[in-house]
């Protein structure tokens, strides 16, 4: 069956896992935030018609909001993942840029943490370990997207609470990281900051769950996700395309759960 005659007898409701950006919005104190503003507005410039046209510009990190890590983002010893050297090229990271990112419709699970242990949210002091995972009913095999719920994207309104500078913010720990590399997982994300476990202690300052993903096996992350819209789904078709931006360590995403038509 030709792809547009099944989806007209099998629509499917997208549901946005992206956050909103806005002026002020949380991001990594290591990265530059989103910042927009009106470059021209109604009523600037007059035209006889009585149209009129609006434009911002925006500036923003690579690693700020919703994103995907590109390869490159990480390197050990000065290789990044495949044994690759971390070589700057014109300004640019000559291999392992976002535009690698590998573009396909693919099946995502849902990992809901919380609902596993019987919370709302995970504390900014819980990790998500290999326990937690080995608990998940749904199957993950190879080349699935894992999506890591904690429930942290209930706090993206509030910058300070979010990233966690004081707290700490739960997440994915290296036995966790294990679990997920050795089921040769395509795609790893989560709501929170870094995906990862951060505590107050080291902040952002080691990686290890990025190290083991990212270098190690070449799992790309998308991190500062909106997983609160996909609660009770295990499992659904997933699409996530970056910006496509040569060399980049990073670049924001609006990645879309497909699902059934009817289902919320």
């Amino acid at each position: 069956m030709r792809l547009l005659d099944h989806l007209a007898e099998h629509p499917v409701h997208v549901v946005d896992l992206s956050q909103p950006l806005f002026n002020g919005a949380p991001s990594s104190p290591s990265h530059p935030g989103f910042r927009s503003a009106l470059t021209l507005r109604h009523g600037d410039v007059d035209r006889p018609d009585g149209m009129t046209g609006a434009h911002e510009m925006f500036t923003s990190g690579g690693h700020v909001g919703t994103h995907v890590d590109a390869l490159c983002h990480v390197a050990v010893d000065g290789r990044i993942a495949g044994g690759r050297a971390a070589q700057i090229v014109q300004g640019r990271h000559a291999a392992g840029g976002i535009e690698e990112f590998p573009l396909a419709v693919r099946r995502a699970v849902l990992v809901d943490v919380p609902a596993l242990r019987g919370v709302e949210r995970l504390d900014p002091a819980d990790a998500v370990t290999a326990d937690d995972l080995d608990l998940v009913d749904t199957a993950i095999g190879p080349l699935d997207v894992v999506l890591i719920r904690t429930g942290w994207a209930q706090l993206w309104p509030q910058p300070q609470a979010y990233v966690g500078e004081a707290t700490g913010v739960p997440g994915l720990d290296p036995s966790g990281a294990d679990w997920l590399a050795d089921r040769r997982v395509s795609v790893v994300g989560s709501d929170t900051i870094a995906l990862e476990h951060i505590s107050p202690d080291t902040g952002h300052s080691r990686l290890p769950v990025h190290r083991i993903l990212l270098a190690e096996n070449g799992i790309n992350l998308i991190e500062v996700m909106n997983l609160e819209v996909i609660r009770g789904h295990d499992e659904f078709a997933f699409v996530c395309a970056p910006l496509n931006i040569l060399g980049a360590t990073g670049a924001p995403v609006r990645p879309l759960a497909l699902l059934d038509n009817g289902l919320d």
